[in-house]
């Protein structure tokens, strides 16, 4: 949204310009040219930040880009070969007397491309207005207004009026751009559109970026002109292939000078700005190494305030069925007095899990008066089975305020948050437990200093479960699992084609537990330090093709098909058998669930000079461009694909890399949202000798 603002502001104060070089020449055809290239492009700027503002994809955003830099540079070079094919002649009698005659066919075309793009506009900016609520609403119609006020004006005076002749209120609708200006620059502050410093660094460096663009422009049109053309500047330059080469030139490094003052004013204005990745590992490095609750809480607050430069943070939590609660978060915070929570609850309740700014409430609203009672700028509810069992709260934010990129990063931790918070609450349970047994024990009878045993027993029992959990969990899920397949298969009778068909579906759902508990112990283990790889020579390409063959059936059941193809022969390996067998599981089984029925899963297994390479292509539902950085990181699904299979967890790619890149592997990963993904990984040939060495290897988180 800021790149489309800055961009209609851009080309508005170039429109605006434009006129004005017109008349101080009185009468400049050149000016004029380039007024109708920058008019037309303004207009498509305007139709994409309206498609944002109602909040469509960016895929239609784009098209209108697209669309208004392909009319406009048709526009330029038909006016650069043919100077007459919009205006034919201007007439500039007096300052309010300029007559024009325009020519009918291409004044026409020009009118329609420019009044679709501007009633488009006006369309998506009632939609956006339609579908939203207090103050969003208000922001909207003051855009609204601005725009048909600017937009009518520009259709009448410089659009309609010229078509008869009248070019003399030209200057009325610029005039009034600087109203789009400040209505849509005082609404962006007001309502916090988006971060106005980020935008204004931004048109900075694009700003910076155009100046040097047009000082190569016109130093390489001025030699040009005095050595090749030799004084025939303005017809010769304008027309050469030359000219046509510079442009081409210009625009591909365009990209090149604007990131180099990106990171100028990075360095500049953005010193203090977090990094997300970095926040993300700090954060779970603290909810992962304490289990007490309230320590918990304190350090997560903390990580949470500072790096967000929050007056305050802290958790309100209630437990154990609403009878307890805690706060606690950075030092003096506020409390959270329970009927105000309560008060809290019931907004939530109506109004969805959304994180709450209060700027943006109502003004009359009960829940705004109670935030800023206790100076809460924000405040995040934490979920659990669709209820709030606490709530994340930030002070006032002591810098700029609180951007659209901050409330994202506090949408992506609140998941770890959550499952973080709930194995504090559960070791808490247990402690609680524990304590009341040992008062107990003092004053019980020998029945109960048995049971107290009993439950030390239990407790000391837990490490050695991490190491047994798979095969006592796996082993009866193995019987169930062989029994569902000799009934599917006809073993034990014949079966109608819907017991077939449910035999098939219990089959797959077995499957899917075996998968979960693998990952979760994983998991555990990784964070433990008791995850290893145990290394042996393995055929990898006959390891493929089970795995391949064991789910053939799963996606026979979801209507697709398996295809492998080896052109790498055997391949012999030291790496860990089961691990990589999870691997390849994972990545088919995820590549079956996010697949369309009747489609074809590929997996090719080849050769290069120096590594094997495996890859899954599918044709589903693909990976959001915006997403894919954070794909492989813990518990981290990407938003369409919670969707299509909402039981996920979201470790079993976090593994997958953890297992190639310990085997001196890398991940292949390519996707486009809506055509389908590639997953795979590559192993080297030649084995480091330090790891066959170091076996077996052990993996930390």
């Amino acid at each position: 949204m800021r790149f489309d603002f800055g961009l209609l502001m851009t080309f508005a104060g170039a429109w605006a310009v434009c006129i004005g070089i017109f008349f101080s020449s009185q009468g400049d055809l050149s000016a004029l040219h380039v007024n109708y290239v920058v008019a037309l492009m303004m207009v498509y700027c305007l139709a994409a930040f309206s498609v944002r503002l109602d909040g469509r994809k960016s895929g239609l955003v784009k098209t209108f880009h697209i669309i208004g830099l392909f009319f406009s540079s048709t526009l330029a070079f038909i006016l650069a070969y043919d100077s007459t094919w919009l205006i034919i002649s201007v007439n500039f009698v007096s300052t309010n007397s300029v007559l024009v005659l325009v020519s009918n066919p291409g004044y026409f075309l020009y009118g329609t491309a420019f009044s679709a793009a501007y009633i488009i506009s006006v369309l998506f900016l009632v939609n956006a207005v339609s579908r939203s609520l207090g103050s969003e609403r208000n922001k909207y119609i003051q855009i609204l207004i601005s725009i048909l006020i600017v937009g009518f004006t520009g259709l009448v005076t410089n659009l309609y009026l010229p078509s008869i002749g009248n070019y003399t209120l030209i200057w009325a609708a610029p005039a009034l751009v600087i109203l789009v200006v400040l209505t849509s620059s005082i609404s962006i502050v007001r309502y916090k559109t988006f971060d106005i410093k980020l935008a204004a660094v931004r048109s900075a460096a694009y700003a910076f970026s155009l100046l040097v663009l047009a000082l190569i422009y016109y130093a390489v049109a001025y030699i040009a002109s005095t050595t090749l053309f030799q004084g025939e500047v303005s017809n010769s330059f304008s027309i050469s292939p030359l000219n046509i080469l510079l442009a081409l030139l210009l625009a591909f490094i365009f990209q090149p000078i604007k990131n180099s003052f990106d990171k100028v004013t990075d360095t500049i204005f953005f010193r203090d700005r977090y990094t997300s990745e970095e926040f993300y590992g700090r954060l779970s490095e603290v909810l992962t190494t304490t289990t007490d609750l309230r320590n918990l809480l304190q350090r997560a607050g903390l990580e949470i305030g500072t790096t967000l430069k929050a007056e305050q943070a802290f958790f309100f939590l209630q437990y154990d069925e609403g009878k307890r609660h805690i706060t606690a978060g950075t030092k003096d915070h506020k409390d959270l007095p329970l009927d105000d929570v309560e008060s809290i609850n019931t907004y939530v309740q109506s109004n969805g899990d959304d994180i709450l700014v209060t700027q943006l409430l109502e003004t009359d609203s009960k829940l705004k008066r109670v935030l800023i009672s206790h100076k809460i700028a924000l405040l995040m509810p934490l979920m659990h089975h669709d209820r709030a069992v606490g709530y994340l709260a930030l002070g006032e934010q002591k810098s700029s305020g609180y951007t659209n990129r901050d409330i994202k990063v506090l949408k992506t931790i609140s998941d770890e948050l959550i499952i973080a918070i709930q194995n504090a609450l559960s070791v808490q349970e247990v402690r609680m437990i524990n304590a009341s047994l040992e008062q107990r024990i003092e004053m019980a009878t020998a029945e109960l200093r048995t049971s107290n045993a009993r439950l030390k027993r239990l407790d000391a029992s837990k490490d050695e479960f991490l190491s047994m959990a798979s095969h006592q969990l796996r082993t009866p899920l193995t019987s169930v699992k062989g029994y569902l397949s000799m009934m599917i298969d006809g073993d034990v009778g014949k079966i109608s084609a819907i017991q077939k068909q449910v035999l098939e579906e219990a089959f797959s759902s077995s499957e899917r537990m075996v998968h979960l508990i693998h990952d979760f112990l994983n998991v555990s283990r990784l964070q433990t330090g008791k995850f290893m790889l145990e290394l042996s020579d393995v055929d990898l390409s006959e390891l493929i093709q089970q795995e391949v063959k064991s789910l053939e059936k799963v996606a026979s059941s979801h209507s697709m098909k398996l295809e492998f193809t080896n052109t790498a022969g055997d391949v012999h390996l030291q790496i860990d058998d089961t691990k990589i067998r999870q691997v390849v599981m994972n990545y088919i089984d995820n590549a079956i669930y996010y697949s369309h029925p009747d489609s074809t899963i590929a997996i090719e297994l080849s050769k290069t000079d120096k590594n094997v390479v495996l890859e899954i292509k599918d044709t589903g539902i693909g990976v959001p461009k915006s997403e894919q950085e954070q794909l492989f990181s813990k518990f981290y699904r990407a938003s369409n694909a919670r969707k299509q299979r909402p039981d996920g967890t979201g470790v079993g790619i976090f593994l997958a890399k953890k297992v190639v890149t310990a085997l001196g592997g890398d991940i292949v990963f390519r996707s486009k949202e809506g055509k389908g993904s590639v997953f795979g990984f590559t192993l080297p040939l030649d084995q480091d000798q330090s790891l066959l060495e170091n076996n077996p290897k052990q993996l930390g988180k």
